[in-house]
């Protein structure tokens, strides 16, 4: 997977206006190259925890060959999935999640089940 740098910065930029509260919100991915990033809001407005709130019409950009990818911010922690996101994986059971570390500056992207947790390599341009 690739997130060329100036979604990077968008992501970095929703994650630093929404401390100390997590972000989140929908990667759009085209053969593996984020197209777009649209901004989620969280309903819960939680340093620890998200629910993505989001324009339910991103969903059917997977009918059209896009692929999506749940993307929210650790303000304090590394960008790994932590039992929370584990156990809130549900129907993104086992598809591409994007974490970013706010306090560390760093963007990770897993693929993440209940009891498995598998990092993908993710490339910047």
């Amino acid at each position: 997977m690739r997130v060329p740098n100036p979604i990077r910065a968008e992501l970095v930029a929703h994650a630093s206006e929404d401390a100390p509260n997590e972000c989140c919100g929908v990667l759009v991915f085209k053969d593996g190259v984020a197209e777009r990033y649209v901004r989620g809001r969280n309903k819960l407005e939680s340093p620890y925890r998200y629910e993505l709130e989001i324009d339910p019409s991103v969903w059917f950009l997977e009918d059209e060959g896009y692929e999506l990818a749940v993307f929210h911010s650790h303000p304090e922690t590394e960008p790994r999935p932590s039992r929370t996101d584990r156990e809130l994986a549900g129907l993104w059971s086992g598809r591409p999640f994007l974490i970013y570390g706010l306090r560390l500056d760093d963007l990770r992207a897993w693929r993440i089940a209940r009891d498995e947790v598998e990092e993908i390599t993710l490339a910047s341009t």
